[in-house]
């Protein structure tokens, strides 16, 4: 078992340091006398930053999963799970660079031999590093590196590992058998701890303020890349980089947007998706309004994509599959008249969040995933009407002990008011 005092003494490039969490408190506080929200205020209060203990937790769950699994190692490279179980974050090159994760044992870290001082800035001496030269084999290297420290030869890789090093294990360590590592990396990412709930829930609360700010802007003309940079500007009032996407009209009948521009005119629908980042934690809030009087139709849409969200918003809870989920508010749209399946509710309901925007679980027909206490996910029912509008509402949920709650509160209330006041 790994404790905290013989974790990781990373520099600012690996634990999350505490003059990130000033800058975001000061920053924040630059606004409040304007915005005053006392929710906002109370949940930077109670927000601490990652410590040696909770990477600490971390691995030590990784071990338990690797040996559940009868697993010799877990290979991670650059990206969220080497953020997520080292606090190290490092670039993708062609040149491997990685850890090897042992049960009971500190990460033993694969690196270009001439990357190594600056490997050791990050890394700290109690743990190992074993390089390779220009001419050597980093897949030679991972090889005997499971021979020195492996129980078995059975090496999970990180779902992520790009193929050209799945490929040279293959040839140059053939008596590997290669296995998935998502039973280790999900296993552990897919739960979130109560301190990532909270980054999670002062990110979307900082982007759903966001939005409503940039709301008050929007005015006859506009152009999508102006309110895209209004809600960028109000994300950093924050201090966070922010953003949110609008469609202008017939373009929110593509659900991820269109190439088509057009400035806003009265009737338009105004559809905006975006987030924001808090710690490395993300955010996915989507929003849709009228400019100007919306039509009945377009109200009784809004109001049916609203339902659809409450009915997950009910089905999401412990021992619920994630396809149950999708079901109740496909449901709900269905019945309305806007099905069968992806005809008019074109895409799955939500994705699990976290350091990733998208990521496990999915909440998709066919997913048979048992839900848990501590998944986070989308939550975007929406009904498209291809060349007129699409609507569509999103919030970020965790499931609790007894069902799920929304993340950053400020709920749609109707297709004029996009955000209630809790």
């Amino acid at each position: 078992m790994i404790d905290r005092r013989h974790f990781l003494k990373v520099s600012g490039a690996g634990l999350i340091s505490l003059a990130g969490f000033a800058k975001l408190k000061d920053s924040t506080a630059s606004v409040q006398e304007k915005i005053k929200d006392e929710k906002l205020a109370w949940l930077l209060k109670e927000v601490k930053p990652l410590g040696a203990e909770d990477y600490a937790e971390r691995l030590n769950k990784a071990f338990r999963l690797l040996k559940e699994n009868k697993l010799s190692a877990l290979f991670v490279e650059p990206g969220p799970s080497m953020q997520y179980f080292t606090g190290v974050s490092w670039w993708r090159s062609e040149r491997t660079f990685g850890f090897l994760l042992f049960p009971e044992r500190h990460p033993v870290w694969i690196c270009s031999a001439f990357e190594l001082d600056r490997a050791r800035e990050m890394i700290s001496e109690d743990q190992e590093i074993r390089t390779w030269e220009e001419d050597d084999s980093p897949f030679a290297l991972i090889g005997q590196t499971i021979k020195d420290y492996g129980q078995n030869t059975r090496l999970a890789m990180e779902p992520s590992t790009r193929s050209f090093i799945i490929y040279g294990l293959k040839k140059e360590a053939s008596y590997l058998e290669i296995l998935d590592g998502s039973v280790v990396t999900e296993g552990c990412r897919g739960i979130k701890t109560e301190k990532e709930i909270r980054y999670l829930e002062v990110a979307n609360r900082i982007t759903k303020l966001a939005y409503r700010e940039a709301f008050k802007k929007i005015r006859e003309g506009l152009t999508a890349e102006e309110l895209a940079n209004f809600i960028r500007e109000e994300h950093a009032r924050f201090g966070v980089s922010g953003s949110g996407g609008p469609s202008f009209g017939p373009a929110s009948s593509f659900p991820h947007g269109s190439r088509q521009r057009k400035n806003l005119s009265p009737g338009d629908v105004v559809l905006v998706d975006g987030g924001c980042k808090v710690e490395g934690y993300s955010s996915d809030v989507t929003r849709t309004l009228v400019f100007g009087r919306p039509t009945e139709e377009q109200k009784r849409i809004w109001d049916i994509v609203r339902k659809a969200q409450k009915a997950a918003l009910k089905a999401c809870r412990p021992g619920a599959t994630c396809e149950d989920v999708d079901r109740a508010a496909r449901k709900v749209i269905e019945e309305a008249g806007y099905g069968p399946g992806y005809k008019f509710f074109s895409h799955r309901l939500g994705h699990g969040i976290g350091l990733e925007g998208h990521e496990y679980p999915y909440l998709v027909k066919g997913n048979k995933l048992k839900i848990q206490p501590g998944m986070t996910f989308s939550n975007e029912p929406g009904i498209y009407l291809k060349g007129r509008y699409g609507i569509r509402i999103e919030d970020c949920m965790v499931v609790t002990e007894d069902g799920a709650r929304i993340l950053g509160g400020l709920e749609a209330q109707s297709i004029e008011e996009p955000f209630a006041a809790d």
